[in-house]
């Protein structure tokens, strides 16, 4: 039977490993000793659920139920400053659901935390190699900011890999998580159905100018690669405007300059460009203005630019049947405070479709708050979600593999 208080136990406990001391943040980032003590904890709590725990070799922890089941969870590492809910409620609210119908009999639920969802390394990288989307070696040789390789960083999880999980065992996937967003906390709502994901692409983009001294180089000789970001931002919002939607977003999230430092005129700045869409077309007509924008400002101030690999994930829409199951629990569990909303963040789920049919639900987050220390959920609305998954599941018992 669903236990509430043992769910939320443990959704606290999780939080524990890598607690940053503020609030309920936390600080686990992929591969990282806080992320591996808490796969390590959360093995030993699916094989004390009744599960067998497989994880292969990019660290993607599974426990799998006896023959095909439904494939509940999400990811719980963390940004480098994040919250206590991102991804490990869908990896917890998994766990519950799954203990509950092996206690109770009911239909078979296996449970997953996908690694380096977060993107220490890449775009959902470890969802992205277990689907097939990325190559085992091609993600090897991605890197973080401090340049090591993820070959490296995975070593961490050896003791943990038995090896491969067969995605063929798995009639569907369902993650729940918060909405990392203001909708339904605006509205006083318990429950978000999923209708899609937004589809994303992410690339670095470096300007190349000319290092000089700060103090005796006059303004109109300068080649000053930050100036160059500068421009190309502004000239992109303006170029942007007829193209978007209220829904479109991009960002400069990371810029390094070289040599970064106070009395030196920067030489080159490398920075991230993401943005984020659910219409295909658009986000290829976005990709043109901001190639076409960085070579236009290149050119306008005498510099050179070039172009990093294109990540990135196509939109997605989630599965009718499993939809279906959701809003029905919505609709019992939350009458009249529930509502069919896009996702504007990416999530594991986008990758999983590749494999086999998807859904998502959210919960609200309070302020809209989420990759940050302040991250938060009521914990009303917390159990809310996992007796709408927990009834989903019911709903969607004998459900078709598309």
């Amino acid at each position: 039977m669903l236990n509430p208080e043992r769910f939320l136990a443990d959704l606290h406990h999780l939080r524990s490993f890598g607690a940053s001391g503020v609030g309920k943040g936390v600080v686990r980032p992929a591969y990282s000793d806080a992320d591996v003590a808490a796969r390590t904890w959360l093995a030993g709590r699916m094989r004390d659920a009744g599960l067998r725990v497989a994880c292969d070799e990019m660290g993607n922890l599974f426990g799998l139920a006896d023959g095909p089941s439904l494939l509940l969870g999400s990811h719980s590492d963390s940004q480098p400053e994040g919250g206590w809910l991102d991804g490990a409620l869908g990896v917890i609210s998994a766990l519950e659901v799954a203990r509950a119908a092996k206690e109770s009999g009911g239909p078979p639920v296996s449970v997953v935390s996908f690694q380096d969802e977060e993107g220490r390394f890449g775009v959902t990288t470890g969802s992205a190699v277990w689907s097939g989307q990325l190559s085992l070696a091609d993600a090897d040789g991605l890197q973080d900011h401090s340049g090591m390789p993820l070959a490296e960083a995975r070593g961490a999880m050896r003791h943990l890999v038995t090896g491969p999980v067969d995605s063929a065992q798995f009639r569907g996937f369902i993650e729940m998580h918060i909405e990392q967003g203001p909708a339904l906390d605006t509205a006083g709502e318990q429950i978000g159905v999923v209708t899609d994901i937004v589809g994303i692409r992410d690339m670095n983009i470096t300007f190349t100018g000319q290092q000089n001294h700060a103090g005796t180089t006059p303004m109109h000789l300068r080649q000053d690669a930050f100036q160059a970001v500068s421009a190309f931002n502004t000239t992109l919002n303006y170029r942007f405007r007829n193209v978007v939607t209220p829904q479109t977003v991009w960002t400069i999230g990371h810029i390094s300059l070289h040599p970064n430092a106070s009395s030196i005129v920067p030489g080159r700045a490398v920075f991230s460009m993401q943005w984020r869409d659910a219409d295909q077309d658009r986000l290829a007509r976005m990709e043109e203005i901001i190639r076409d924008t960085a070579q236009a400002t290149a050119g306008d101030l005498g510099m050179q630019v070039s172009f990093g690999r294109l990540l990135g994930l196509d939109p997605v829409a989630m599965d009718s049947t499993l939809r279906g199951a959701l809003e029905q629990a919505a609709g019992t569990v939350a009458p009249d405070r529930w509502r069919r909303m896009p996702s504007g963040a990416l999530h594991d789920a986008t990758n999983v479709s590749r494999l086999m049919p998807v859904a998502m639900l959210f919960v609200p987050s309070i302020g809209g708050i989420s990759h940050a220390f302040e991250e938060d959920t009521a914990e009303v609305d917390l159990v809310a979600g996992l007796r709408v998954l927990d009834a989903a599941v019911r709903n969607s018992a004998g459900g078709t593999r598309g």
